[in-house]
């Protein structure tokens, strides 16, 4: 039987494990297909480095274009990364007629619903497991296993870096640059982590997530995000006597308004299986109305968990080769005349509980004109911690958890409340969720 040919642009870290895997398990992926798969040419500008991993077994060329532009390429992996070049050679290649796989996160969260619209023009597909959570098929369950569910809210620890800096910061008490500069030492982190700690990597994986959970375009711009670099390890500390971890989420909720689209710190009550992953793993929440909660969990990162993924989108690829256009399962699960243009709420409309931590003077009436101004914009607490002053010290910490209550509200009453004699410096914020 012809075999597909596939031409792989980039052999880095991800494309090497995709060679490397499809060597490895090729019959067994032939039997899955129903006919070989083959990398026929690999392209990157290091031409040493793409020949010594592959070994001779297939062509190598520094000119990633003469891939795209090969009439004897069936399917295209992007393996580069960025949205410069990656996108031009993407285009490239669905404008000459191939299916593409991509692990692009960023490329296809801000620019996937162009990339899409080509597609559909020229009745090839995009396909982009890969992009979300590493090896956890988190894309295919959501197009395909719970297609039919209307899915109410997805809720996801979707970046690996920062989940190992959250939970070495609990488990050792360290400070949060120690404990990144370890991540950086192990090869967690990047030389430049602002991607990850800065919650932007989580963003982009969001945003494909909830394209597809929706039907909606890729929102990007759209999204809330507030990172890690600030969280402080006394925070982690106090939500753990609380019964709580803290945990960088994603989450997208449909609501009556609109949607919501947020990246930030969250406390989550520890008795939930997603407060319990640990180090750079990955998990992912779906809540749907007919299945309820679902959890997906996994190696976000890594050269073979990703290539998993790659490897997975190859496999549906070449059995659709001779299809239908119309008879494919649509990038974002919906019919392209069906997406729904949401709106998505501004992160002031977003209703959730919170965790305040505060330095107040450690005398009588404070804690009292604190639960007033909480009361006067109707948010009540649920919990408080008050910690005894040390002998030589006249101000102590408050923490208050709140029951649900709308941001615009609690923006408020911490205008007033840092407004007070008794309170010392800014007020520590934390979204919380129960995820019940």
């Amino acid at each position: 039987m012809k075999p597909i040919n596939i031409g792989l642009l980039g052999i880095g870290t991800v494309g090497g494990g995709t060679f490397t895997v499809l060597e490895r398990n090729g019959g067994e992926i032939a039997r899955r297909s129903g006919q070989p798969l083959q990398i026929s040419v690999v392209a990157d500008r290091n031409v040493a480095l793409a020949e010594k991993v592959t070994g001779g077994k297939c062509r190598v060329t520094g000119d990633a274009f003469s891939v795209v532009s090969d009439p004897k390429i069936d399917i295209v992996i992007e393996l580069i990364g960025g949205c410069g070049v990656a996108k031009e050679l993407v285009l490239k290649a669905i404008e000459n007629g191939k299916h593409v796989i991509t692990a692009n996160k960023a490329l296809i969260a801000t620019h996937g619903n162009e990339i899409f619209e080509e597609a559909r023009k020229r009745h090839v597909m995009v396909a982009f497991e890969a992009a979300v959570a590493g090896g956890i098929p988190i894309i295919k369950a959501l197009r395909e296993g719970l297609t039919a569910n209307r899915i109410q809210w997805i809720s996801g620890i979707i970046n690996g870096t920062t989940n190992f800096i959250l939970s070495e910061m609990r488990d050792r008490g360290e400070t949060f640059g120690n404990v990144l500069a370890e991540a950086q030492r192990l090869g967690y982190a990047e030389a430049d982590p602002t991607f990850d700690i800065e919650g932007i990597d989580a963003a982009h994986k969001l945003t494909i997530m909830s394209a597809i959970a929706f039907g909606t375009r890729m929102n990007f711009e759209k999204v809330y995000i507030e990172g890690i670099s600030q969280l402080d390890s006394a925070d982690i500390r106090y939500a753990g006597q609380l019964g709580y971890r803290i945990k960088l989420l994603g989450i997208a909720k449909r609501t009556q308004a609109g949607i919501e689209l947020r990246v930030h710190p969250t406390l989550i009550p520890e008795k939930r299986l997603i407060a319990n992953v640990e180090g750079a793993m990955n998990a992912v929440l779906v809540k749907g109305d007919a299945v309820g909660s679902t959890l997906y969990y996994g190696k976000g990162a890594g050269a073979e968990p990703t290539a998993s993924a790659v490897i997975a989108d190859l496999i549906d690829l070449s059995r659709m080769l001779t299809s239908r256009p119309g008879h494919r399962v649509p990038h974002l699960a919906f019919q392209p005349d069906a997406v729904a243009d949401l709106p998505v709420l501004p992160i002031s409309d977003v209703v959730t509980s919170y965790y305040l931590r505060l330095r107040v003077e450690d005398k009588p009436g404070a804690l009292a004109d604190i639960a007033r101004i909480l009361a006067d914009q109707t948010i009540s607490i649920e919990a408080m911690i008050q910690r005894e002053p040390d002998e030589d010290e006249d101000q102590t910490d408050i923490i208050l958890l709140t029951h649900e209550t709308r941001e615009k509200n609690i923006d408020a009453a911490i205008l007033k409340i840092e407004s007070l004699s008794v309170v010392k410096g800014k007020l520590v914020r934390l979204r919380l969720e129960t995820l019940g």
